[in-house]
């Protein structure tokens, strides 16, 4: 209950100027005149001024001396001093004669002091009777009590009253840290149902627009006054702002005052800047505190240290303090470590909780260990929970059931959330059907995102539209780079063998030799038997064939018939007839049809000359 809203005012004396339905308030006395004060009140109260003895009755109070308070405060209430009928409601209370205070405040409260009324509404509220209740906060509020307006604000929005907002707004706009935070708070849900369009077609501000800024507005108002759980929430939005530095005075100040979560977030920023010592200081600090996600933080980092043992123990106090990560976590530790049992055990844990990527995780593990049956189910909860990766699996599931409806419906369902594996399947699908358009857009998507696959297909795509090169007008190739040699780059880049050949087949077509056997040294050495081929093309034509059969070799083994056949014309020519035929007879075997004719006639040409 609050102490003292009204300070040894006068009832109906006259003597002060007040503003219209403003509560006197006196200024509390300096400490180095307090017991001066005191001894003039005294005698002053002794002499029958029945201001003197509310004035020193609230001083008594403030100092917890109730029983020199309350022979003082009689006194002035006998008079007429509303203020000291408040006071008195006050001392009453504290001493557990809340009925009698509810009796004074209502005298004070009914001669109109607002500090009363706000009482008399608690006493109301805390013994269930809300009409009462809202009657005298009502009363409270509307003569501008700021603990009135935010009581009454707290009872409307307990009851779903539209008018909660108002008298909220009126508490914070009067200084309540608590009603500002909770204003922001209010704002910050409304903005949540606008972030999807931020901006309107003119681009005008839109209501979420000025709620985000409103709500970061009270936020500061209730941070600057002390209220942590404001001081973690702005840190927030500065952080996603981008304003770190800021962030992170907020984040400290807020856990300074032992709010975990902004001990949490703080340590989360220092790591990012690199500094990780102080990040686990905060973690634990936070941990301690029973911050479940500040103990996995401190599981993750010993665990990257090697110290399973200490991140084990971080993760189940992560679990202890209800956060479902840290199963999670136990389970991917055991997966890591081999002990596949506990992983699974830890995994269901989590995904019984609702943890969807547990769930996904569970559904792999099962999957591995040959259980299709009982994986499926688990991918769809994760899948439906929101989970891209189960999203992708579940396709990957029905795909080899050759179930390819089901499966595309996954993929694309994943792909429509960002996987580029996904949008890789649904982009093949696409082409299958004859529908480049989308196809060329989910290879785009697969290939931003990274898929080496994505881009060489979209390269390929590309290609394939491309027409031929212009002439320069003395008859020389006029070379620009195209979309579709950028596209195959960047797969030969990530290391993808096709597209190497493709890029070294494009550099040998504009005359750079040395780019050329580049790229085929670097899918030949990765294992393709067309960049071998063609480095030993490059090669030969370079007048190094020693080399270039070396290379021929490995793709004739590898299965390619074209290297067959240019072993057996090099074997041939050099004389070692029983060598070329015997790759003569390697050509016809691997084909293509032309090659397998070229070689058997060569074939048949050596065997005479064998035989003769």
């Amino acid at each position: 209950m609050d102490v003292m809203g009204d300070k040894g005012t006068l009832f109906e004396t006259g003597r002060f100027v007040q503003p219209s339905g403003v509560e006197p308030v006196r200024d509390e006395l300096g400490d180095m005149g307090e017991v001066a004060e005191e001894t003039r009140l005294a005698l002053a109260a002794q002499s029958g001024d029945a201001e003197a003895s509310s004035v020193l009755g609230a001083m008594l109070l403030r100092r917890g001396d109730l029983d020199a308070a309350e022979p003082h405060l009689r006194a002035a209430t006998a008079a007429g001093d509303r203020a000291a009928a408040n006071n008195l409601g006050v001392l009453l209370h504290q001493r557990g004669y809340a009925d009698e205070a509810a009796g004074w405040w209502r005298i004070a409260a009914v001669a109109g002091s607002a500090a009363a009324a706000h009482a008399l509404g608690r006493h109301h509220r805390e013994r269930g009777d809300e009409p009462a209740a809202e009657y005298w906060l009502r009363q409270s509020a509307e003569q501008g009590h700021v603990l009135g307006a935010y009581a009454l604000a707290d009872l409307l929005e307990h009851r779903g009253d539209v008018g909660a907002g108002h008298w909220m707004r009126a508490a914070a706009e009067r200084g309540h840290r608590e009603a500002a935070y909770r204003l922001a708070r209010a704002l910050d849900r409304t903005s949540g149902h606008g972030e999807l369009d931020r901006t309107s077609g003119h681009g005008e501000e839109t209501p979420a627009d000025n709620a985000v800024a409103e709500a970061e507005q009270w936020y500061r108002q209730a941070a600057a006054r002390g209220h942590r759980r404001a001081a973690l929430h702005l840190g927030a939005i500065l952080e996603k702002r981008g304003e770190l530095k800021e962030a992170g005075r907020w984040y400290l100040t807020s856990a300074k005052d032992g709010e975990p979560q902004a001990a949490c977030a703080l340590g989360f920023l220092l790591r990012d800047a690199g500094d990780t010592e102080s990040a686990a200081v905060w973690w634990l600090r936070a941990a301690q505190d029973g911050d479940g996600n500040a103990a996995n933080a401190l599981g993750a980092l010993h665990a990257e240290r090697g110290e399973t043992q200490t991140a084990e123990r971080w993760y189940r106090a992560a679990l202890d303090a209800g956060d479902d990560n840290g199963a999670y976590n136990l389970g991917l530790l055991c997966a890591e470590q081999g002990r596949t049992a506990q992983a699974e055990q830890w995994y269901r844990r989590a995904a019984y909780a609702g943890h969807r990527e547990a769930a996904n995780a569970l559904a792999i593990l099962l999957l591995r260990g040959g259980d299709t049956t009982g994986a499926e189910p688990w991918f769809s909860k994760a899948a439906e929970a929101g989970s891209v990766d189960a999203a992708f699996n579940l396709g990957i599931l029905y795909a080899g059931r050759d179930e390819d409806e089901m499966a595309l419906r996954w993929y694309e369902r994943a792909a429509a959330a960002g996987h580029s594996e996904a949008a890789l399947q649904v982009g093949i699908a696409r082409l299958r059907e004859g529908d480049e358009q989308e196809a060329e857009r989910h290879l785009r998507c697969a290939a931003g995102g990274g898929s080496a696959e994505g881009a060489y297909r979209l390269a390929a795509l590309l290609d394939a539209r491309r027409p031929p090169e212009p002439a320069h007008e003395l008859g020389e190739t006029v070379h620009e780079k195209t979309e579709c040699e950028e596209w195959y780059e960047r797969a030969a880049s990530q290391g993808h063998r096709r597209a190497q050949v493709r890029v070294g087949m494009l550099a040998a077509a504009r005359g750079d030799v040395v780019e050329a056997a580049r790229w085929y040294r670097a899918a030949a050495e990765a294992g393709s038997r067309n960049g071998a081929f063609n480095l030993g093309l490059l090669l030969a034509r370079e007048g190094s064939e020693p080399e270039a059969a070396v290379w021929w070799t490995r793709a004739a083994n590898a299965g390619h018939g074209r290297a067959a056949l240019r072993l057996a014309l090099v074997y041939a020519r050099r004389g070692e007839l029983a060598e070329g035929q015997g790759w003569a007879d390697r050509a016809v075997a691997l084909g293509p049809t032309e090659v397998a004719e070229r070689a058997g006639r060569l074939r048949d040409a050596l065997r005479e000359e064998l035989s003769a």
